[in-house]
């Protein structure tokens, strides 16, 4: 009679499953290695966008940039109903977002920030960003920041002020959350976010950092577009049921 120990056992029943997880993991490890190698040598390279995705308010604050991030996305709702629950949407809320988060601070030995549980707008606002521009259609967000930092600080500056500042040492980022209308009943939700280091040394380490980052940072806005559909159709199908009309919130 032949006998196997039970660990002989335990490798031959989870030896395919250890193998497909080595091999998901090392694919993973590839894509990240390809996305921050093509993210280093983007850098410098963007360009601003055209046609109905072309943003004057950005260009505004923010006419030449090193580094973009842009995402759309069509929405059975009004702009009007879409651009409030954009305000309000829940980052934080997604085990996903919080994982990359707690991630980062993982890496960069950073301490955990503490964020309200609710309200984009609120969220981002605690963390020390500044409204640059609300309007009907689009709200722009603005801060400068070394985000190379482990416990980085984000610091609003004036809107009359944003476009000139060039204190050393700094990053400025703009994030744009807008609506545009395509009928009386849908909209084409865009965020945009555009960065530009101060000075040379800036640069330098921003490029580094935006190598490593961005991947996480993409996911977070790709993350966020499915849960605002739903919820702005949702507030759009009370609204028409009920029959009383939603006021975007400022």
């Amino acid at each position: 009679m032949t006998f196997r120990s039970s660990s002989s056992s335990a490798a031959s029943r989870f030896g395919p499953a250890a193998r497909v997880v080595a091999g998901g993991l090392g694919l993973a490890a590839a894509g990240y290695a390809t996305w921050a190698g093509l993210a280093w040598y983007r850098y410098g390279q963007a360009s601003k966008a055209k046609g109905d995705a072309a943003d004057p308010l950005l260009d505004h604050f923010m006419p030449e940039f090193e580094v973009v991030e842009r995402h759309h996305l069509g929405i059975a709702a009004p702009a009007e109903v879409v651009l409030a629950a954009a305000k309000e949407q829940n980052l934080i809320g997604s085990p996903v977002v919080r994982a990359i988060f707690k991630t980062r601070a993982l890496v960069m030995g950073a301490t955990p920030a503490e964020v309200p549980a609710h309200g984009l707008l609120s969220q981002v606002l605690a963390l020390g960003w500044g409204v640059l521009a609300d309007t009907p259609g689009e709200m722009v967000l603005g801060a400068v920041a070394r985000p190379w930092e482990a416990d980085v600080a984000f610091k609003a500056v004036p809107p009359d002020e944003f476009a000139g500042f060039n204190e050393p040492g700094y990053v400025k980022i703009i994030w744009s959350l807008r609506a545009d209308p395509v009928s009386s009943v849908r909209s084409v939700f865009r965020t945009e976010t555009r960065a530009t280091a101060t000075d040379p040394l800036a640069r330098t380490k921003f490029r580094r950092y935006w190598a490593l980052s961005s991947a996480g940072i993409a996911l977070i806005r790709l993350l966020s577009l499915p849960p605002l559909k739903a919820d702005a159709e949702r507030r759009w199908r009370e609204a028409t049921h009920v029959g009383e009309p939603v006021a975007a919130t400022r």
